[in-house]
């Protein structure tokens, strides 16, 4: 009982940010899920955007990767390391069905994969990390313009999963308010507000542009 009175000592605005948190997280467990699962079903990845999602794969890196070595409480951010591994797939199967999965494919993933591991061991600058950050604001607001370009380009959003860009909206929305209360850092708050109001543009056009698919 004292580690519970303890706990709500601390108050309620911290409390509130806990609980977004532990909602925020709970959704990206499987918010990448209906969009591997629409392709996987669609045995297509048309009105995916390739660069915006390697753009997205990088954003996500950068962002775990300088909460990671800030040492920021790590309930802030573990939707990252979850969204992570979704991408991932996502990516894979994007790939797969473009025919894109070759030499030169994996030669960038073996690069990545060193970096990667440079970075939890902590023997990547942190100076880079912090350099790199602001920029995920513009590389992750590009990656979504590049995704609903490539809907209005196509006017083709049958591989495109309206519940995954929900939940984006969603995610970045209540990580507004927890990065406000338990960091107030700009930077983060700056790439969520940007995020939120993207990913709800790319869900809008998804919603326009549907036509029968088989799964979403």
């Amino acid at each position: 009982m004292e580690a519970i009175s303890n706990y709500f000592a601390k108050g309620w605005a911290l409390v509130i940010a806990d609980l977004l948190s532990l909602i925020t997280v709970s959704s990206c467990l499987v918010i990448k899920v209906p969009q591997i699962n629409t392709i996987r079903a669609n045995k297509s990845s048309q009105g995916i955007s390739v660069i915006g999602l390697c753009l997205e794969l990088f954003s996500y890196t950068v962002m775990i990767s300088y909460n990671y070595s800030s040492s920021y409480e790590f309930l802030s951010y573990m939707e990252y390391p979850i969204l992570l591994l979704q991408e991932y797939v996502l990516i894979y199967y994007t790939f797969f069905y473009q025919d894109l999965l070759g030499a030169r494919t994996q030669l960038v993933a073996v690069l990545y994969a060193i970096v990667a591991t440079l970075i939890y061991f902590k023997l990547f600058p942190l100076i880079i990390l912090t350099f790199l950050v602001p920029f995920c604001t513009p590389i992750g607001a590009t990656s979504k313009v590049l995704q609903l370009i490539e809907i209005l380009r196509s006017k083709d959003a049958s591989s495109v999963s309206r519940t995954t860009w929900a939940l984006s909206a969603f995610t970045n929305m209540t990580r507004i308010y927890t990065v406000y209360v338990q960091s107030n850092d700009s930077m983060l708050l700056s790439n969520f507000l940007i995020s939120t109001f993207l990913s709800s543009s790319v869900f809008v056009a998804a919603c326009v542009y549907r036509k029968k698919a088989k799964s979403d």
